[in-house]
C-alpha cells in the first residue's frame, strides 16, 4: 500500500456524493458502521452490529428482495477477506443493483490492528472479477472516490469497489445500537409493516 492514502470518513463521504434517495446501505461490523454514520445517518442505513463477515451476504439478500433499489455494501477489507464465499456466490447469482465498497487499509482493525491479507498481496478486485463481478474498481484518493459515486445507482453491478484507506485510529461515531429501532426504521423506508 501507498505512503499516502486517503482518511476512511472522507472517502465515504466522497463515495456518497448526492445519494441517491432510494440507495440502501447496510454497514458492516466496526469502523464501516461508524463511518457511515459519521457520513449522516439515513432511514436507508442499516448497521450491523455483530454477524462479522455477514454484510456482504445480507445486501445479497437484500439486493435480490429489492431489485428496484440499489444497495450499497460498506465493509472491510477483514470482513470481505473474512466471507470470501461471499463473493463466489454474489458471482454467481449477478443481482446487478448490488455494490460492495471495501475500506481497505491492510488490517484487522476489529481484532487488533494485525496485518491484513491485502496487505500481504491480496487484490479483493482481482477475487472479485474472477467471481464474475460485473465491474471492480480502486479508489486511491477522494477524488477517485466522489467519481464512482454515480455508478452506485447505474445498475450495472454486481461491482467491488476498493477505497484504499489509512489505518489510522479515529474517534468513534457511533450509530444508534438498538436493533428493534434501527430494523422497524429500515422497514418502513422500504414500505413494510414494523413486524
Amino acid at each position: 500500500m501507498s505512503a499516502t492514502v486517503m482518511q476512511r470518513r472522507p472517502a465515504v463521504r466522497a463515495l456518497l456524493t448526492d445519494r441517491p434517495a432510494d440507495l440502501l446501505v447496510i454497514a458492516g461490523l466496526g469502523t464501516p458502521a461508524y463511518d457511515l454514520f459519521d457520513a449522516g445517518d439515513h432511514d436507508g442505513n442499516f448497521y450491523l452490529w455483530g454477524a462479522m463477515g455477514g454484510a456482504a451476504m445480507v445486501g445479497l439478500g437484500l439486493a435480490l428482495a429489492r431489485p428496484a433499489n440499489p444497495v450499497l455494501v460498506l465493509t472491510g477489507d477483514g470482513e470481505a477477506l473474512m466471507g470470501l464465499g461471499a463473493l463466489a456466490t454474489i458471482g454467481a447469482r449477478k443481482p446487478s443493483n448490488l455494490s460492495i465498497a471495501v475500506l481497505d487499509n491492510g488490517h484487522f482493525g476489529e481484532t487488533g490492528m494485525q496485518r491484513s491479507h491485502t496487505s500481504l498481496g491480496t487484490d479483493l478486485t482481482a477475487v472479485a472479477a474472477a467471481c464474475g463481478f460485473a465491474w471492480t474498481a480502486t479508489a486511491a484518493t477522494v477524488e477517485e472516490a466522489r467519481a464512482l459515486a454515480p455508478r452506485l445507482a447505474d445498475r450495472s453491478g454486481p461491482a467491488l469497489i476498493r477505497l484504499v484507506v489509512g489505518a489510522e485510529p479515529l474517534p468513534k461515531t457511533l450509530p444508534p445500537r438498538d436493533g428493534a429501532y434501527l430494523k422497524t426504521r429500515f422497514r418502513a423506508k422500504l414500505g413494510l409493516s414494523p413486524a
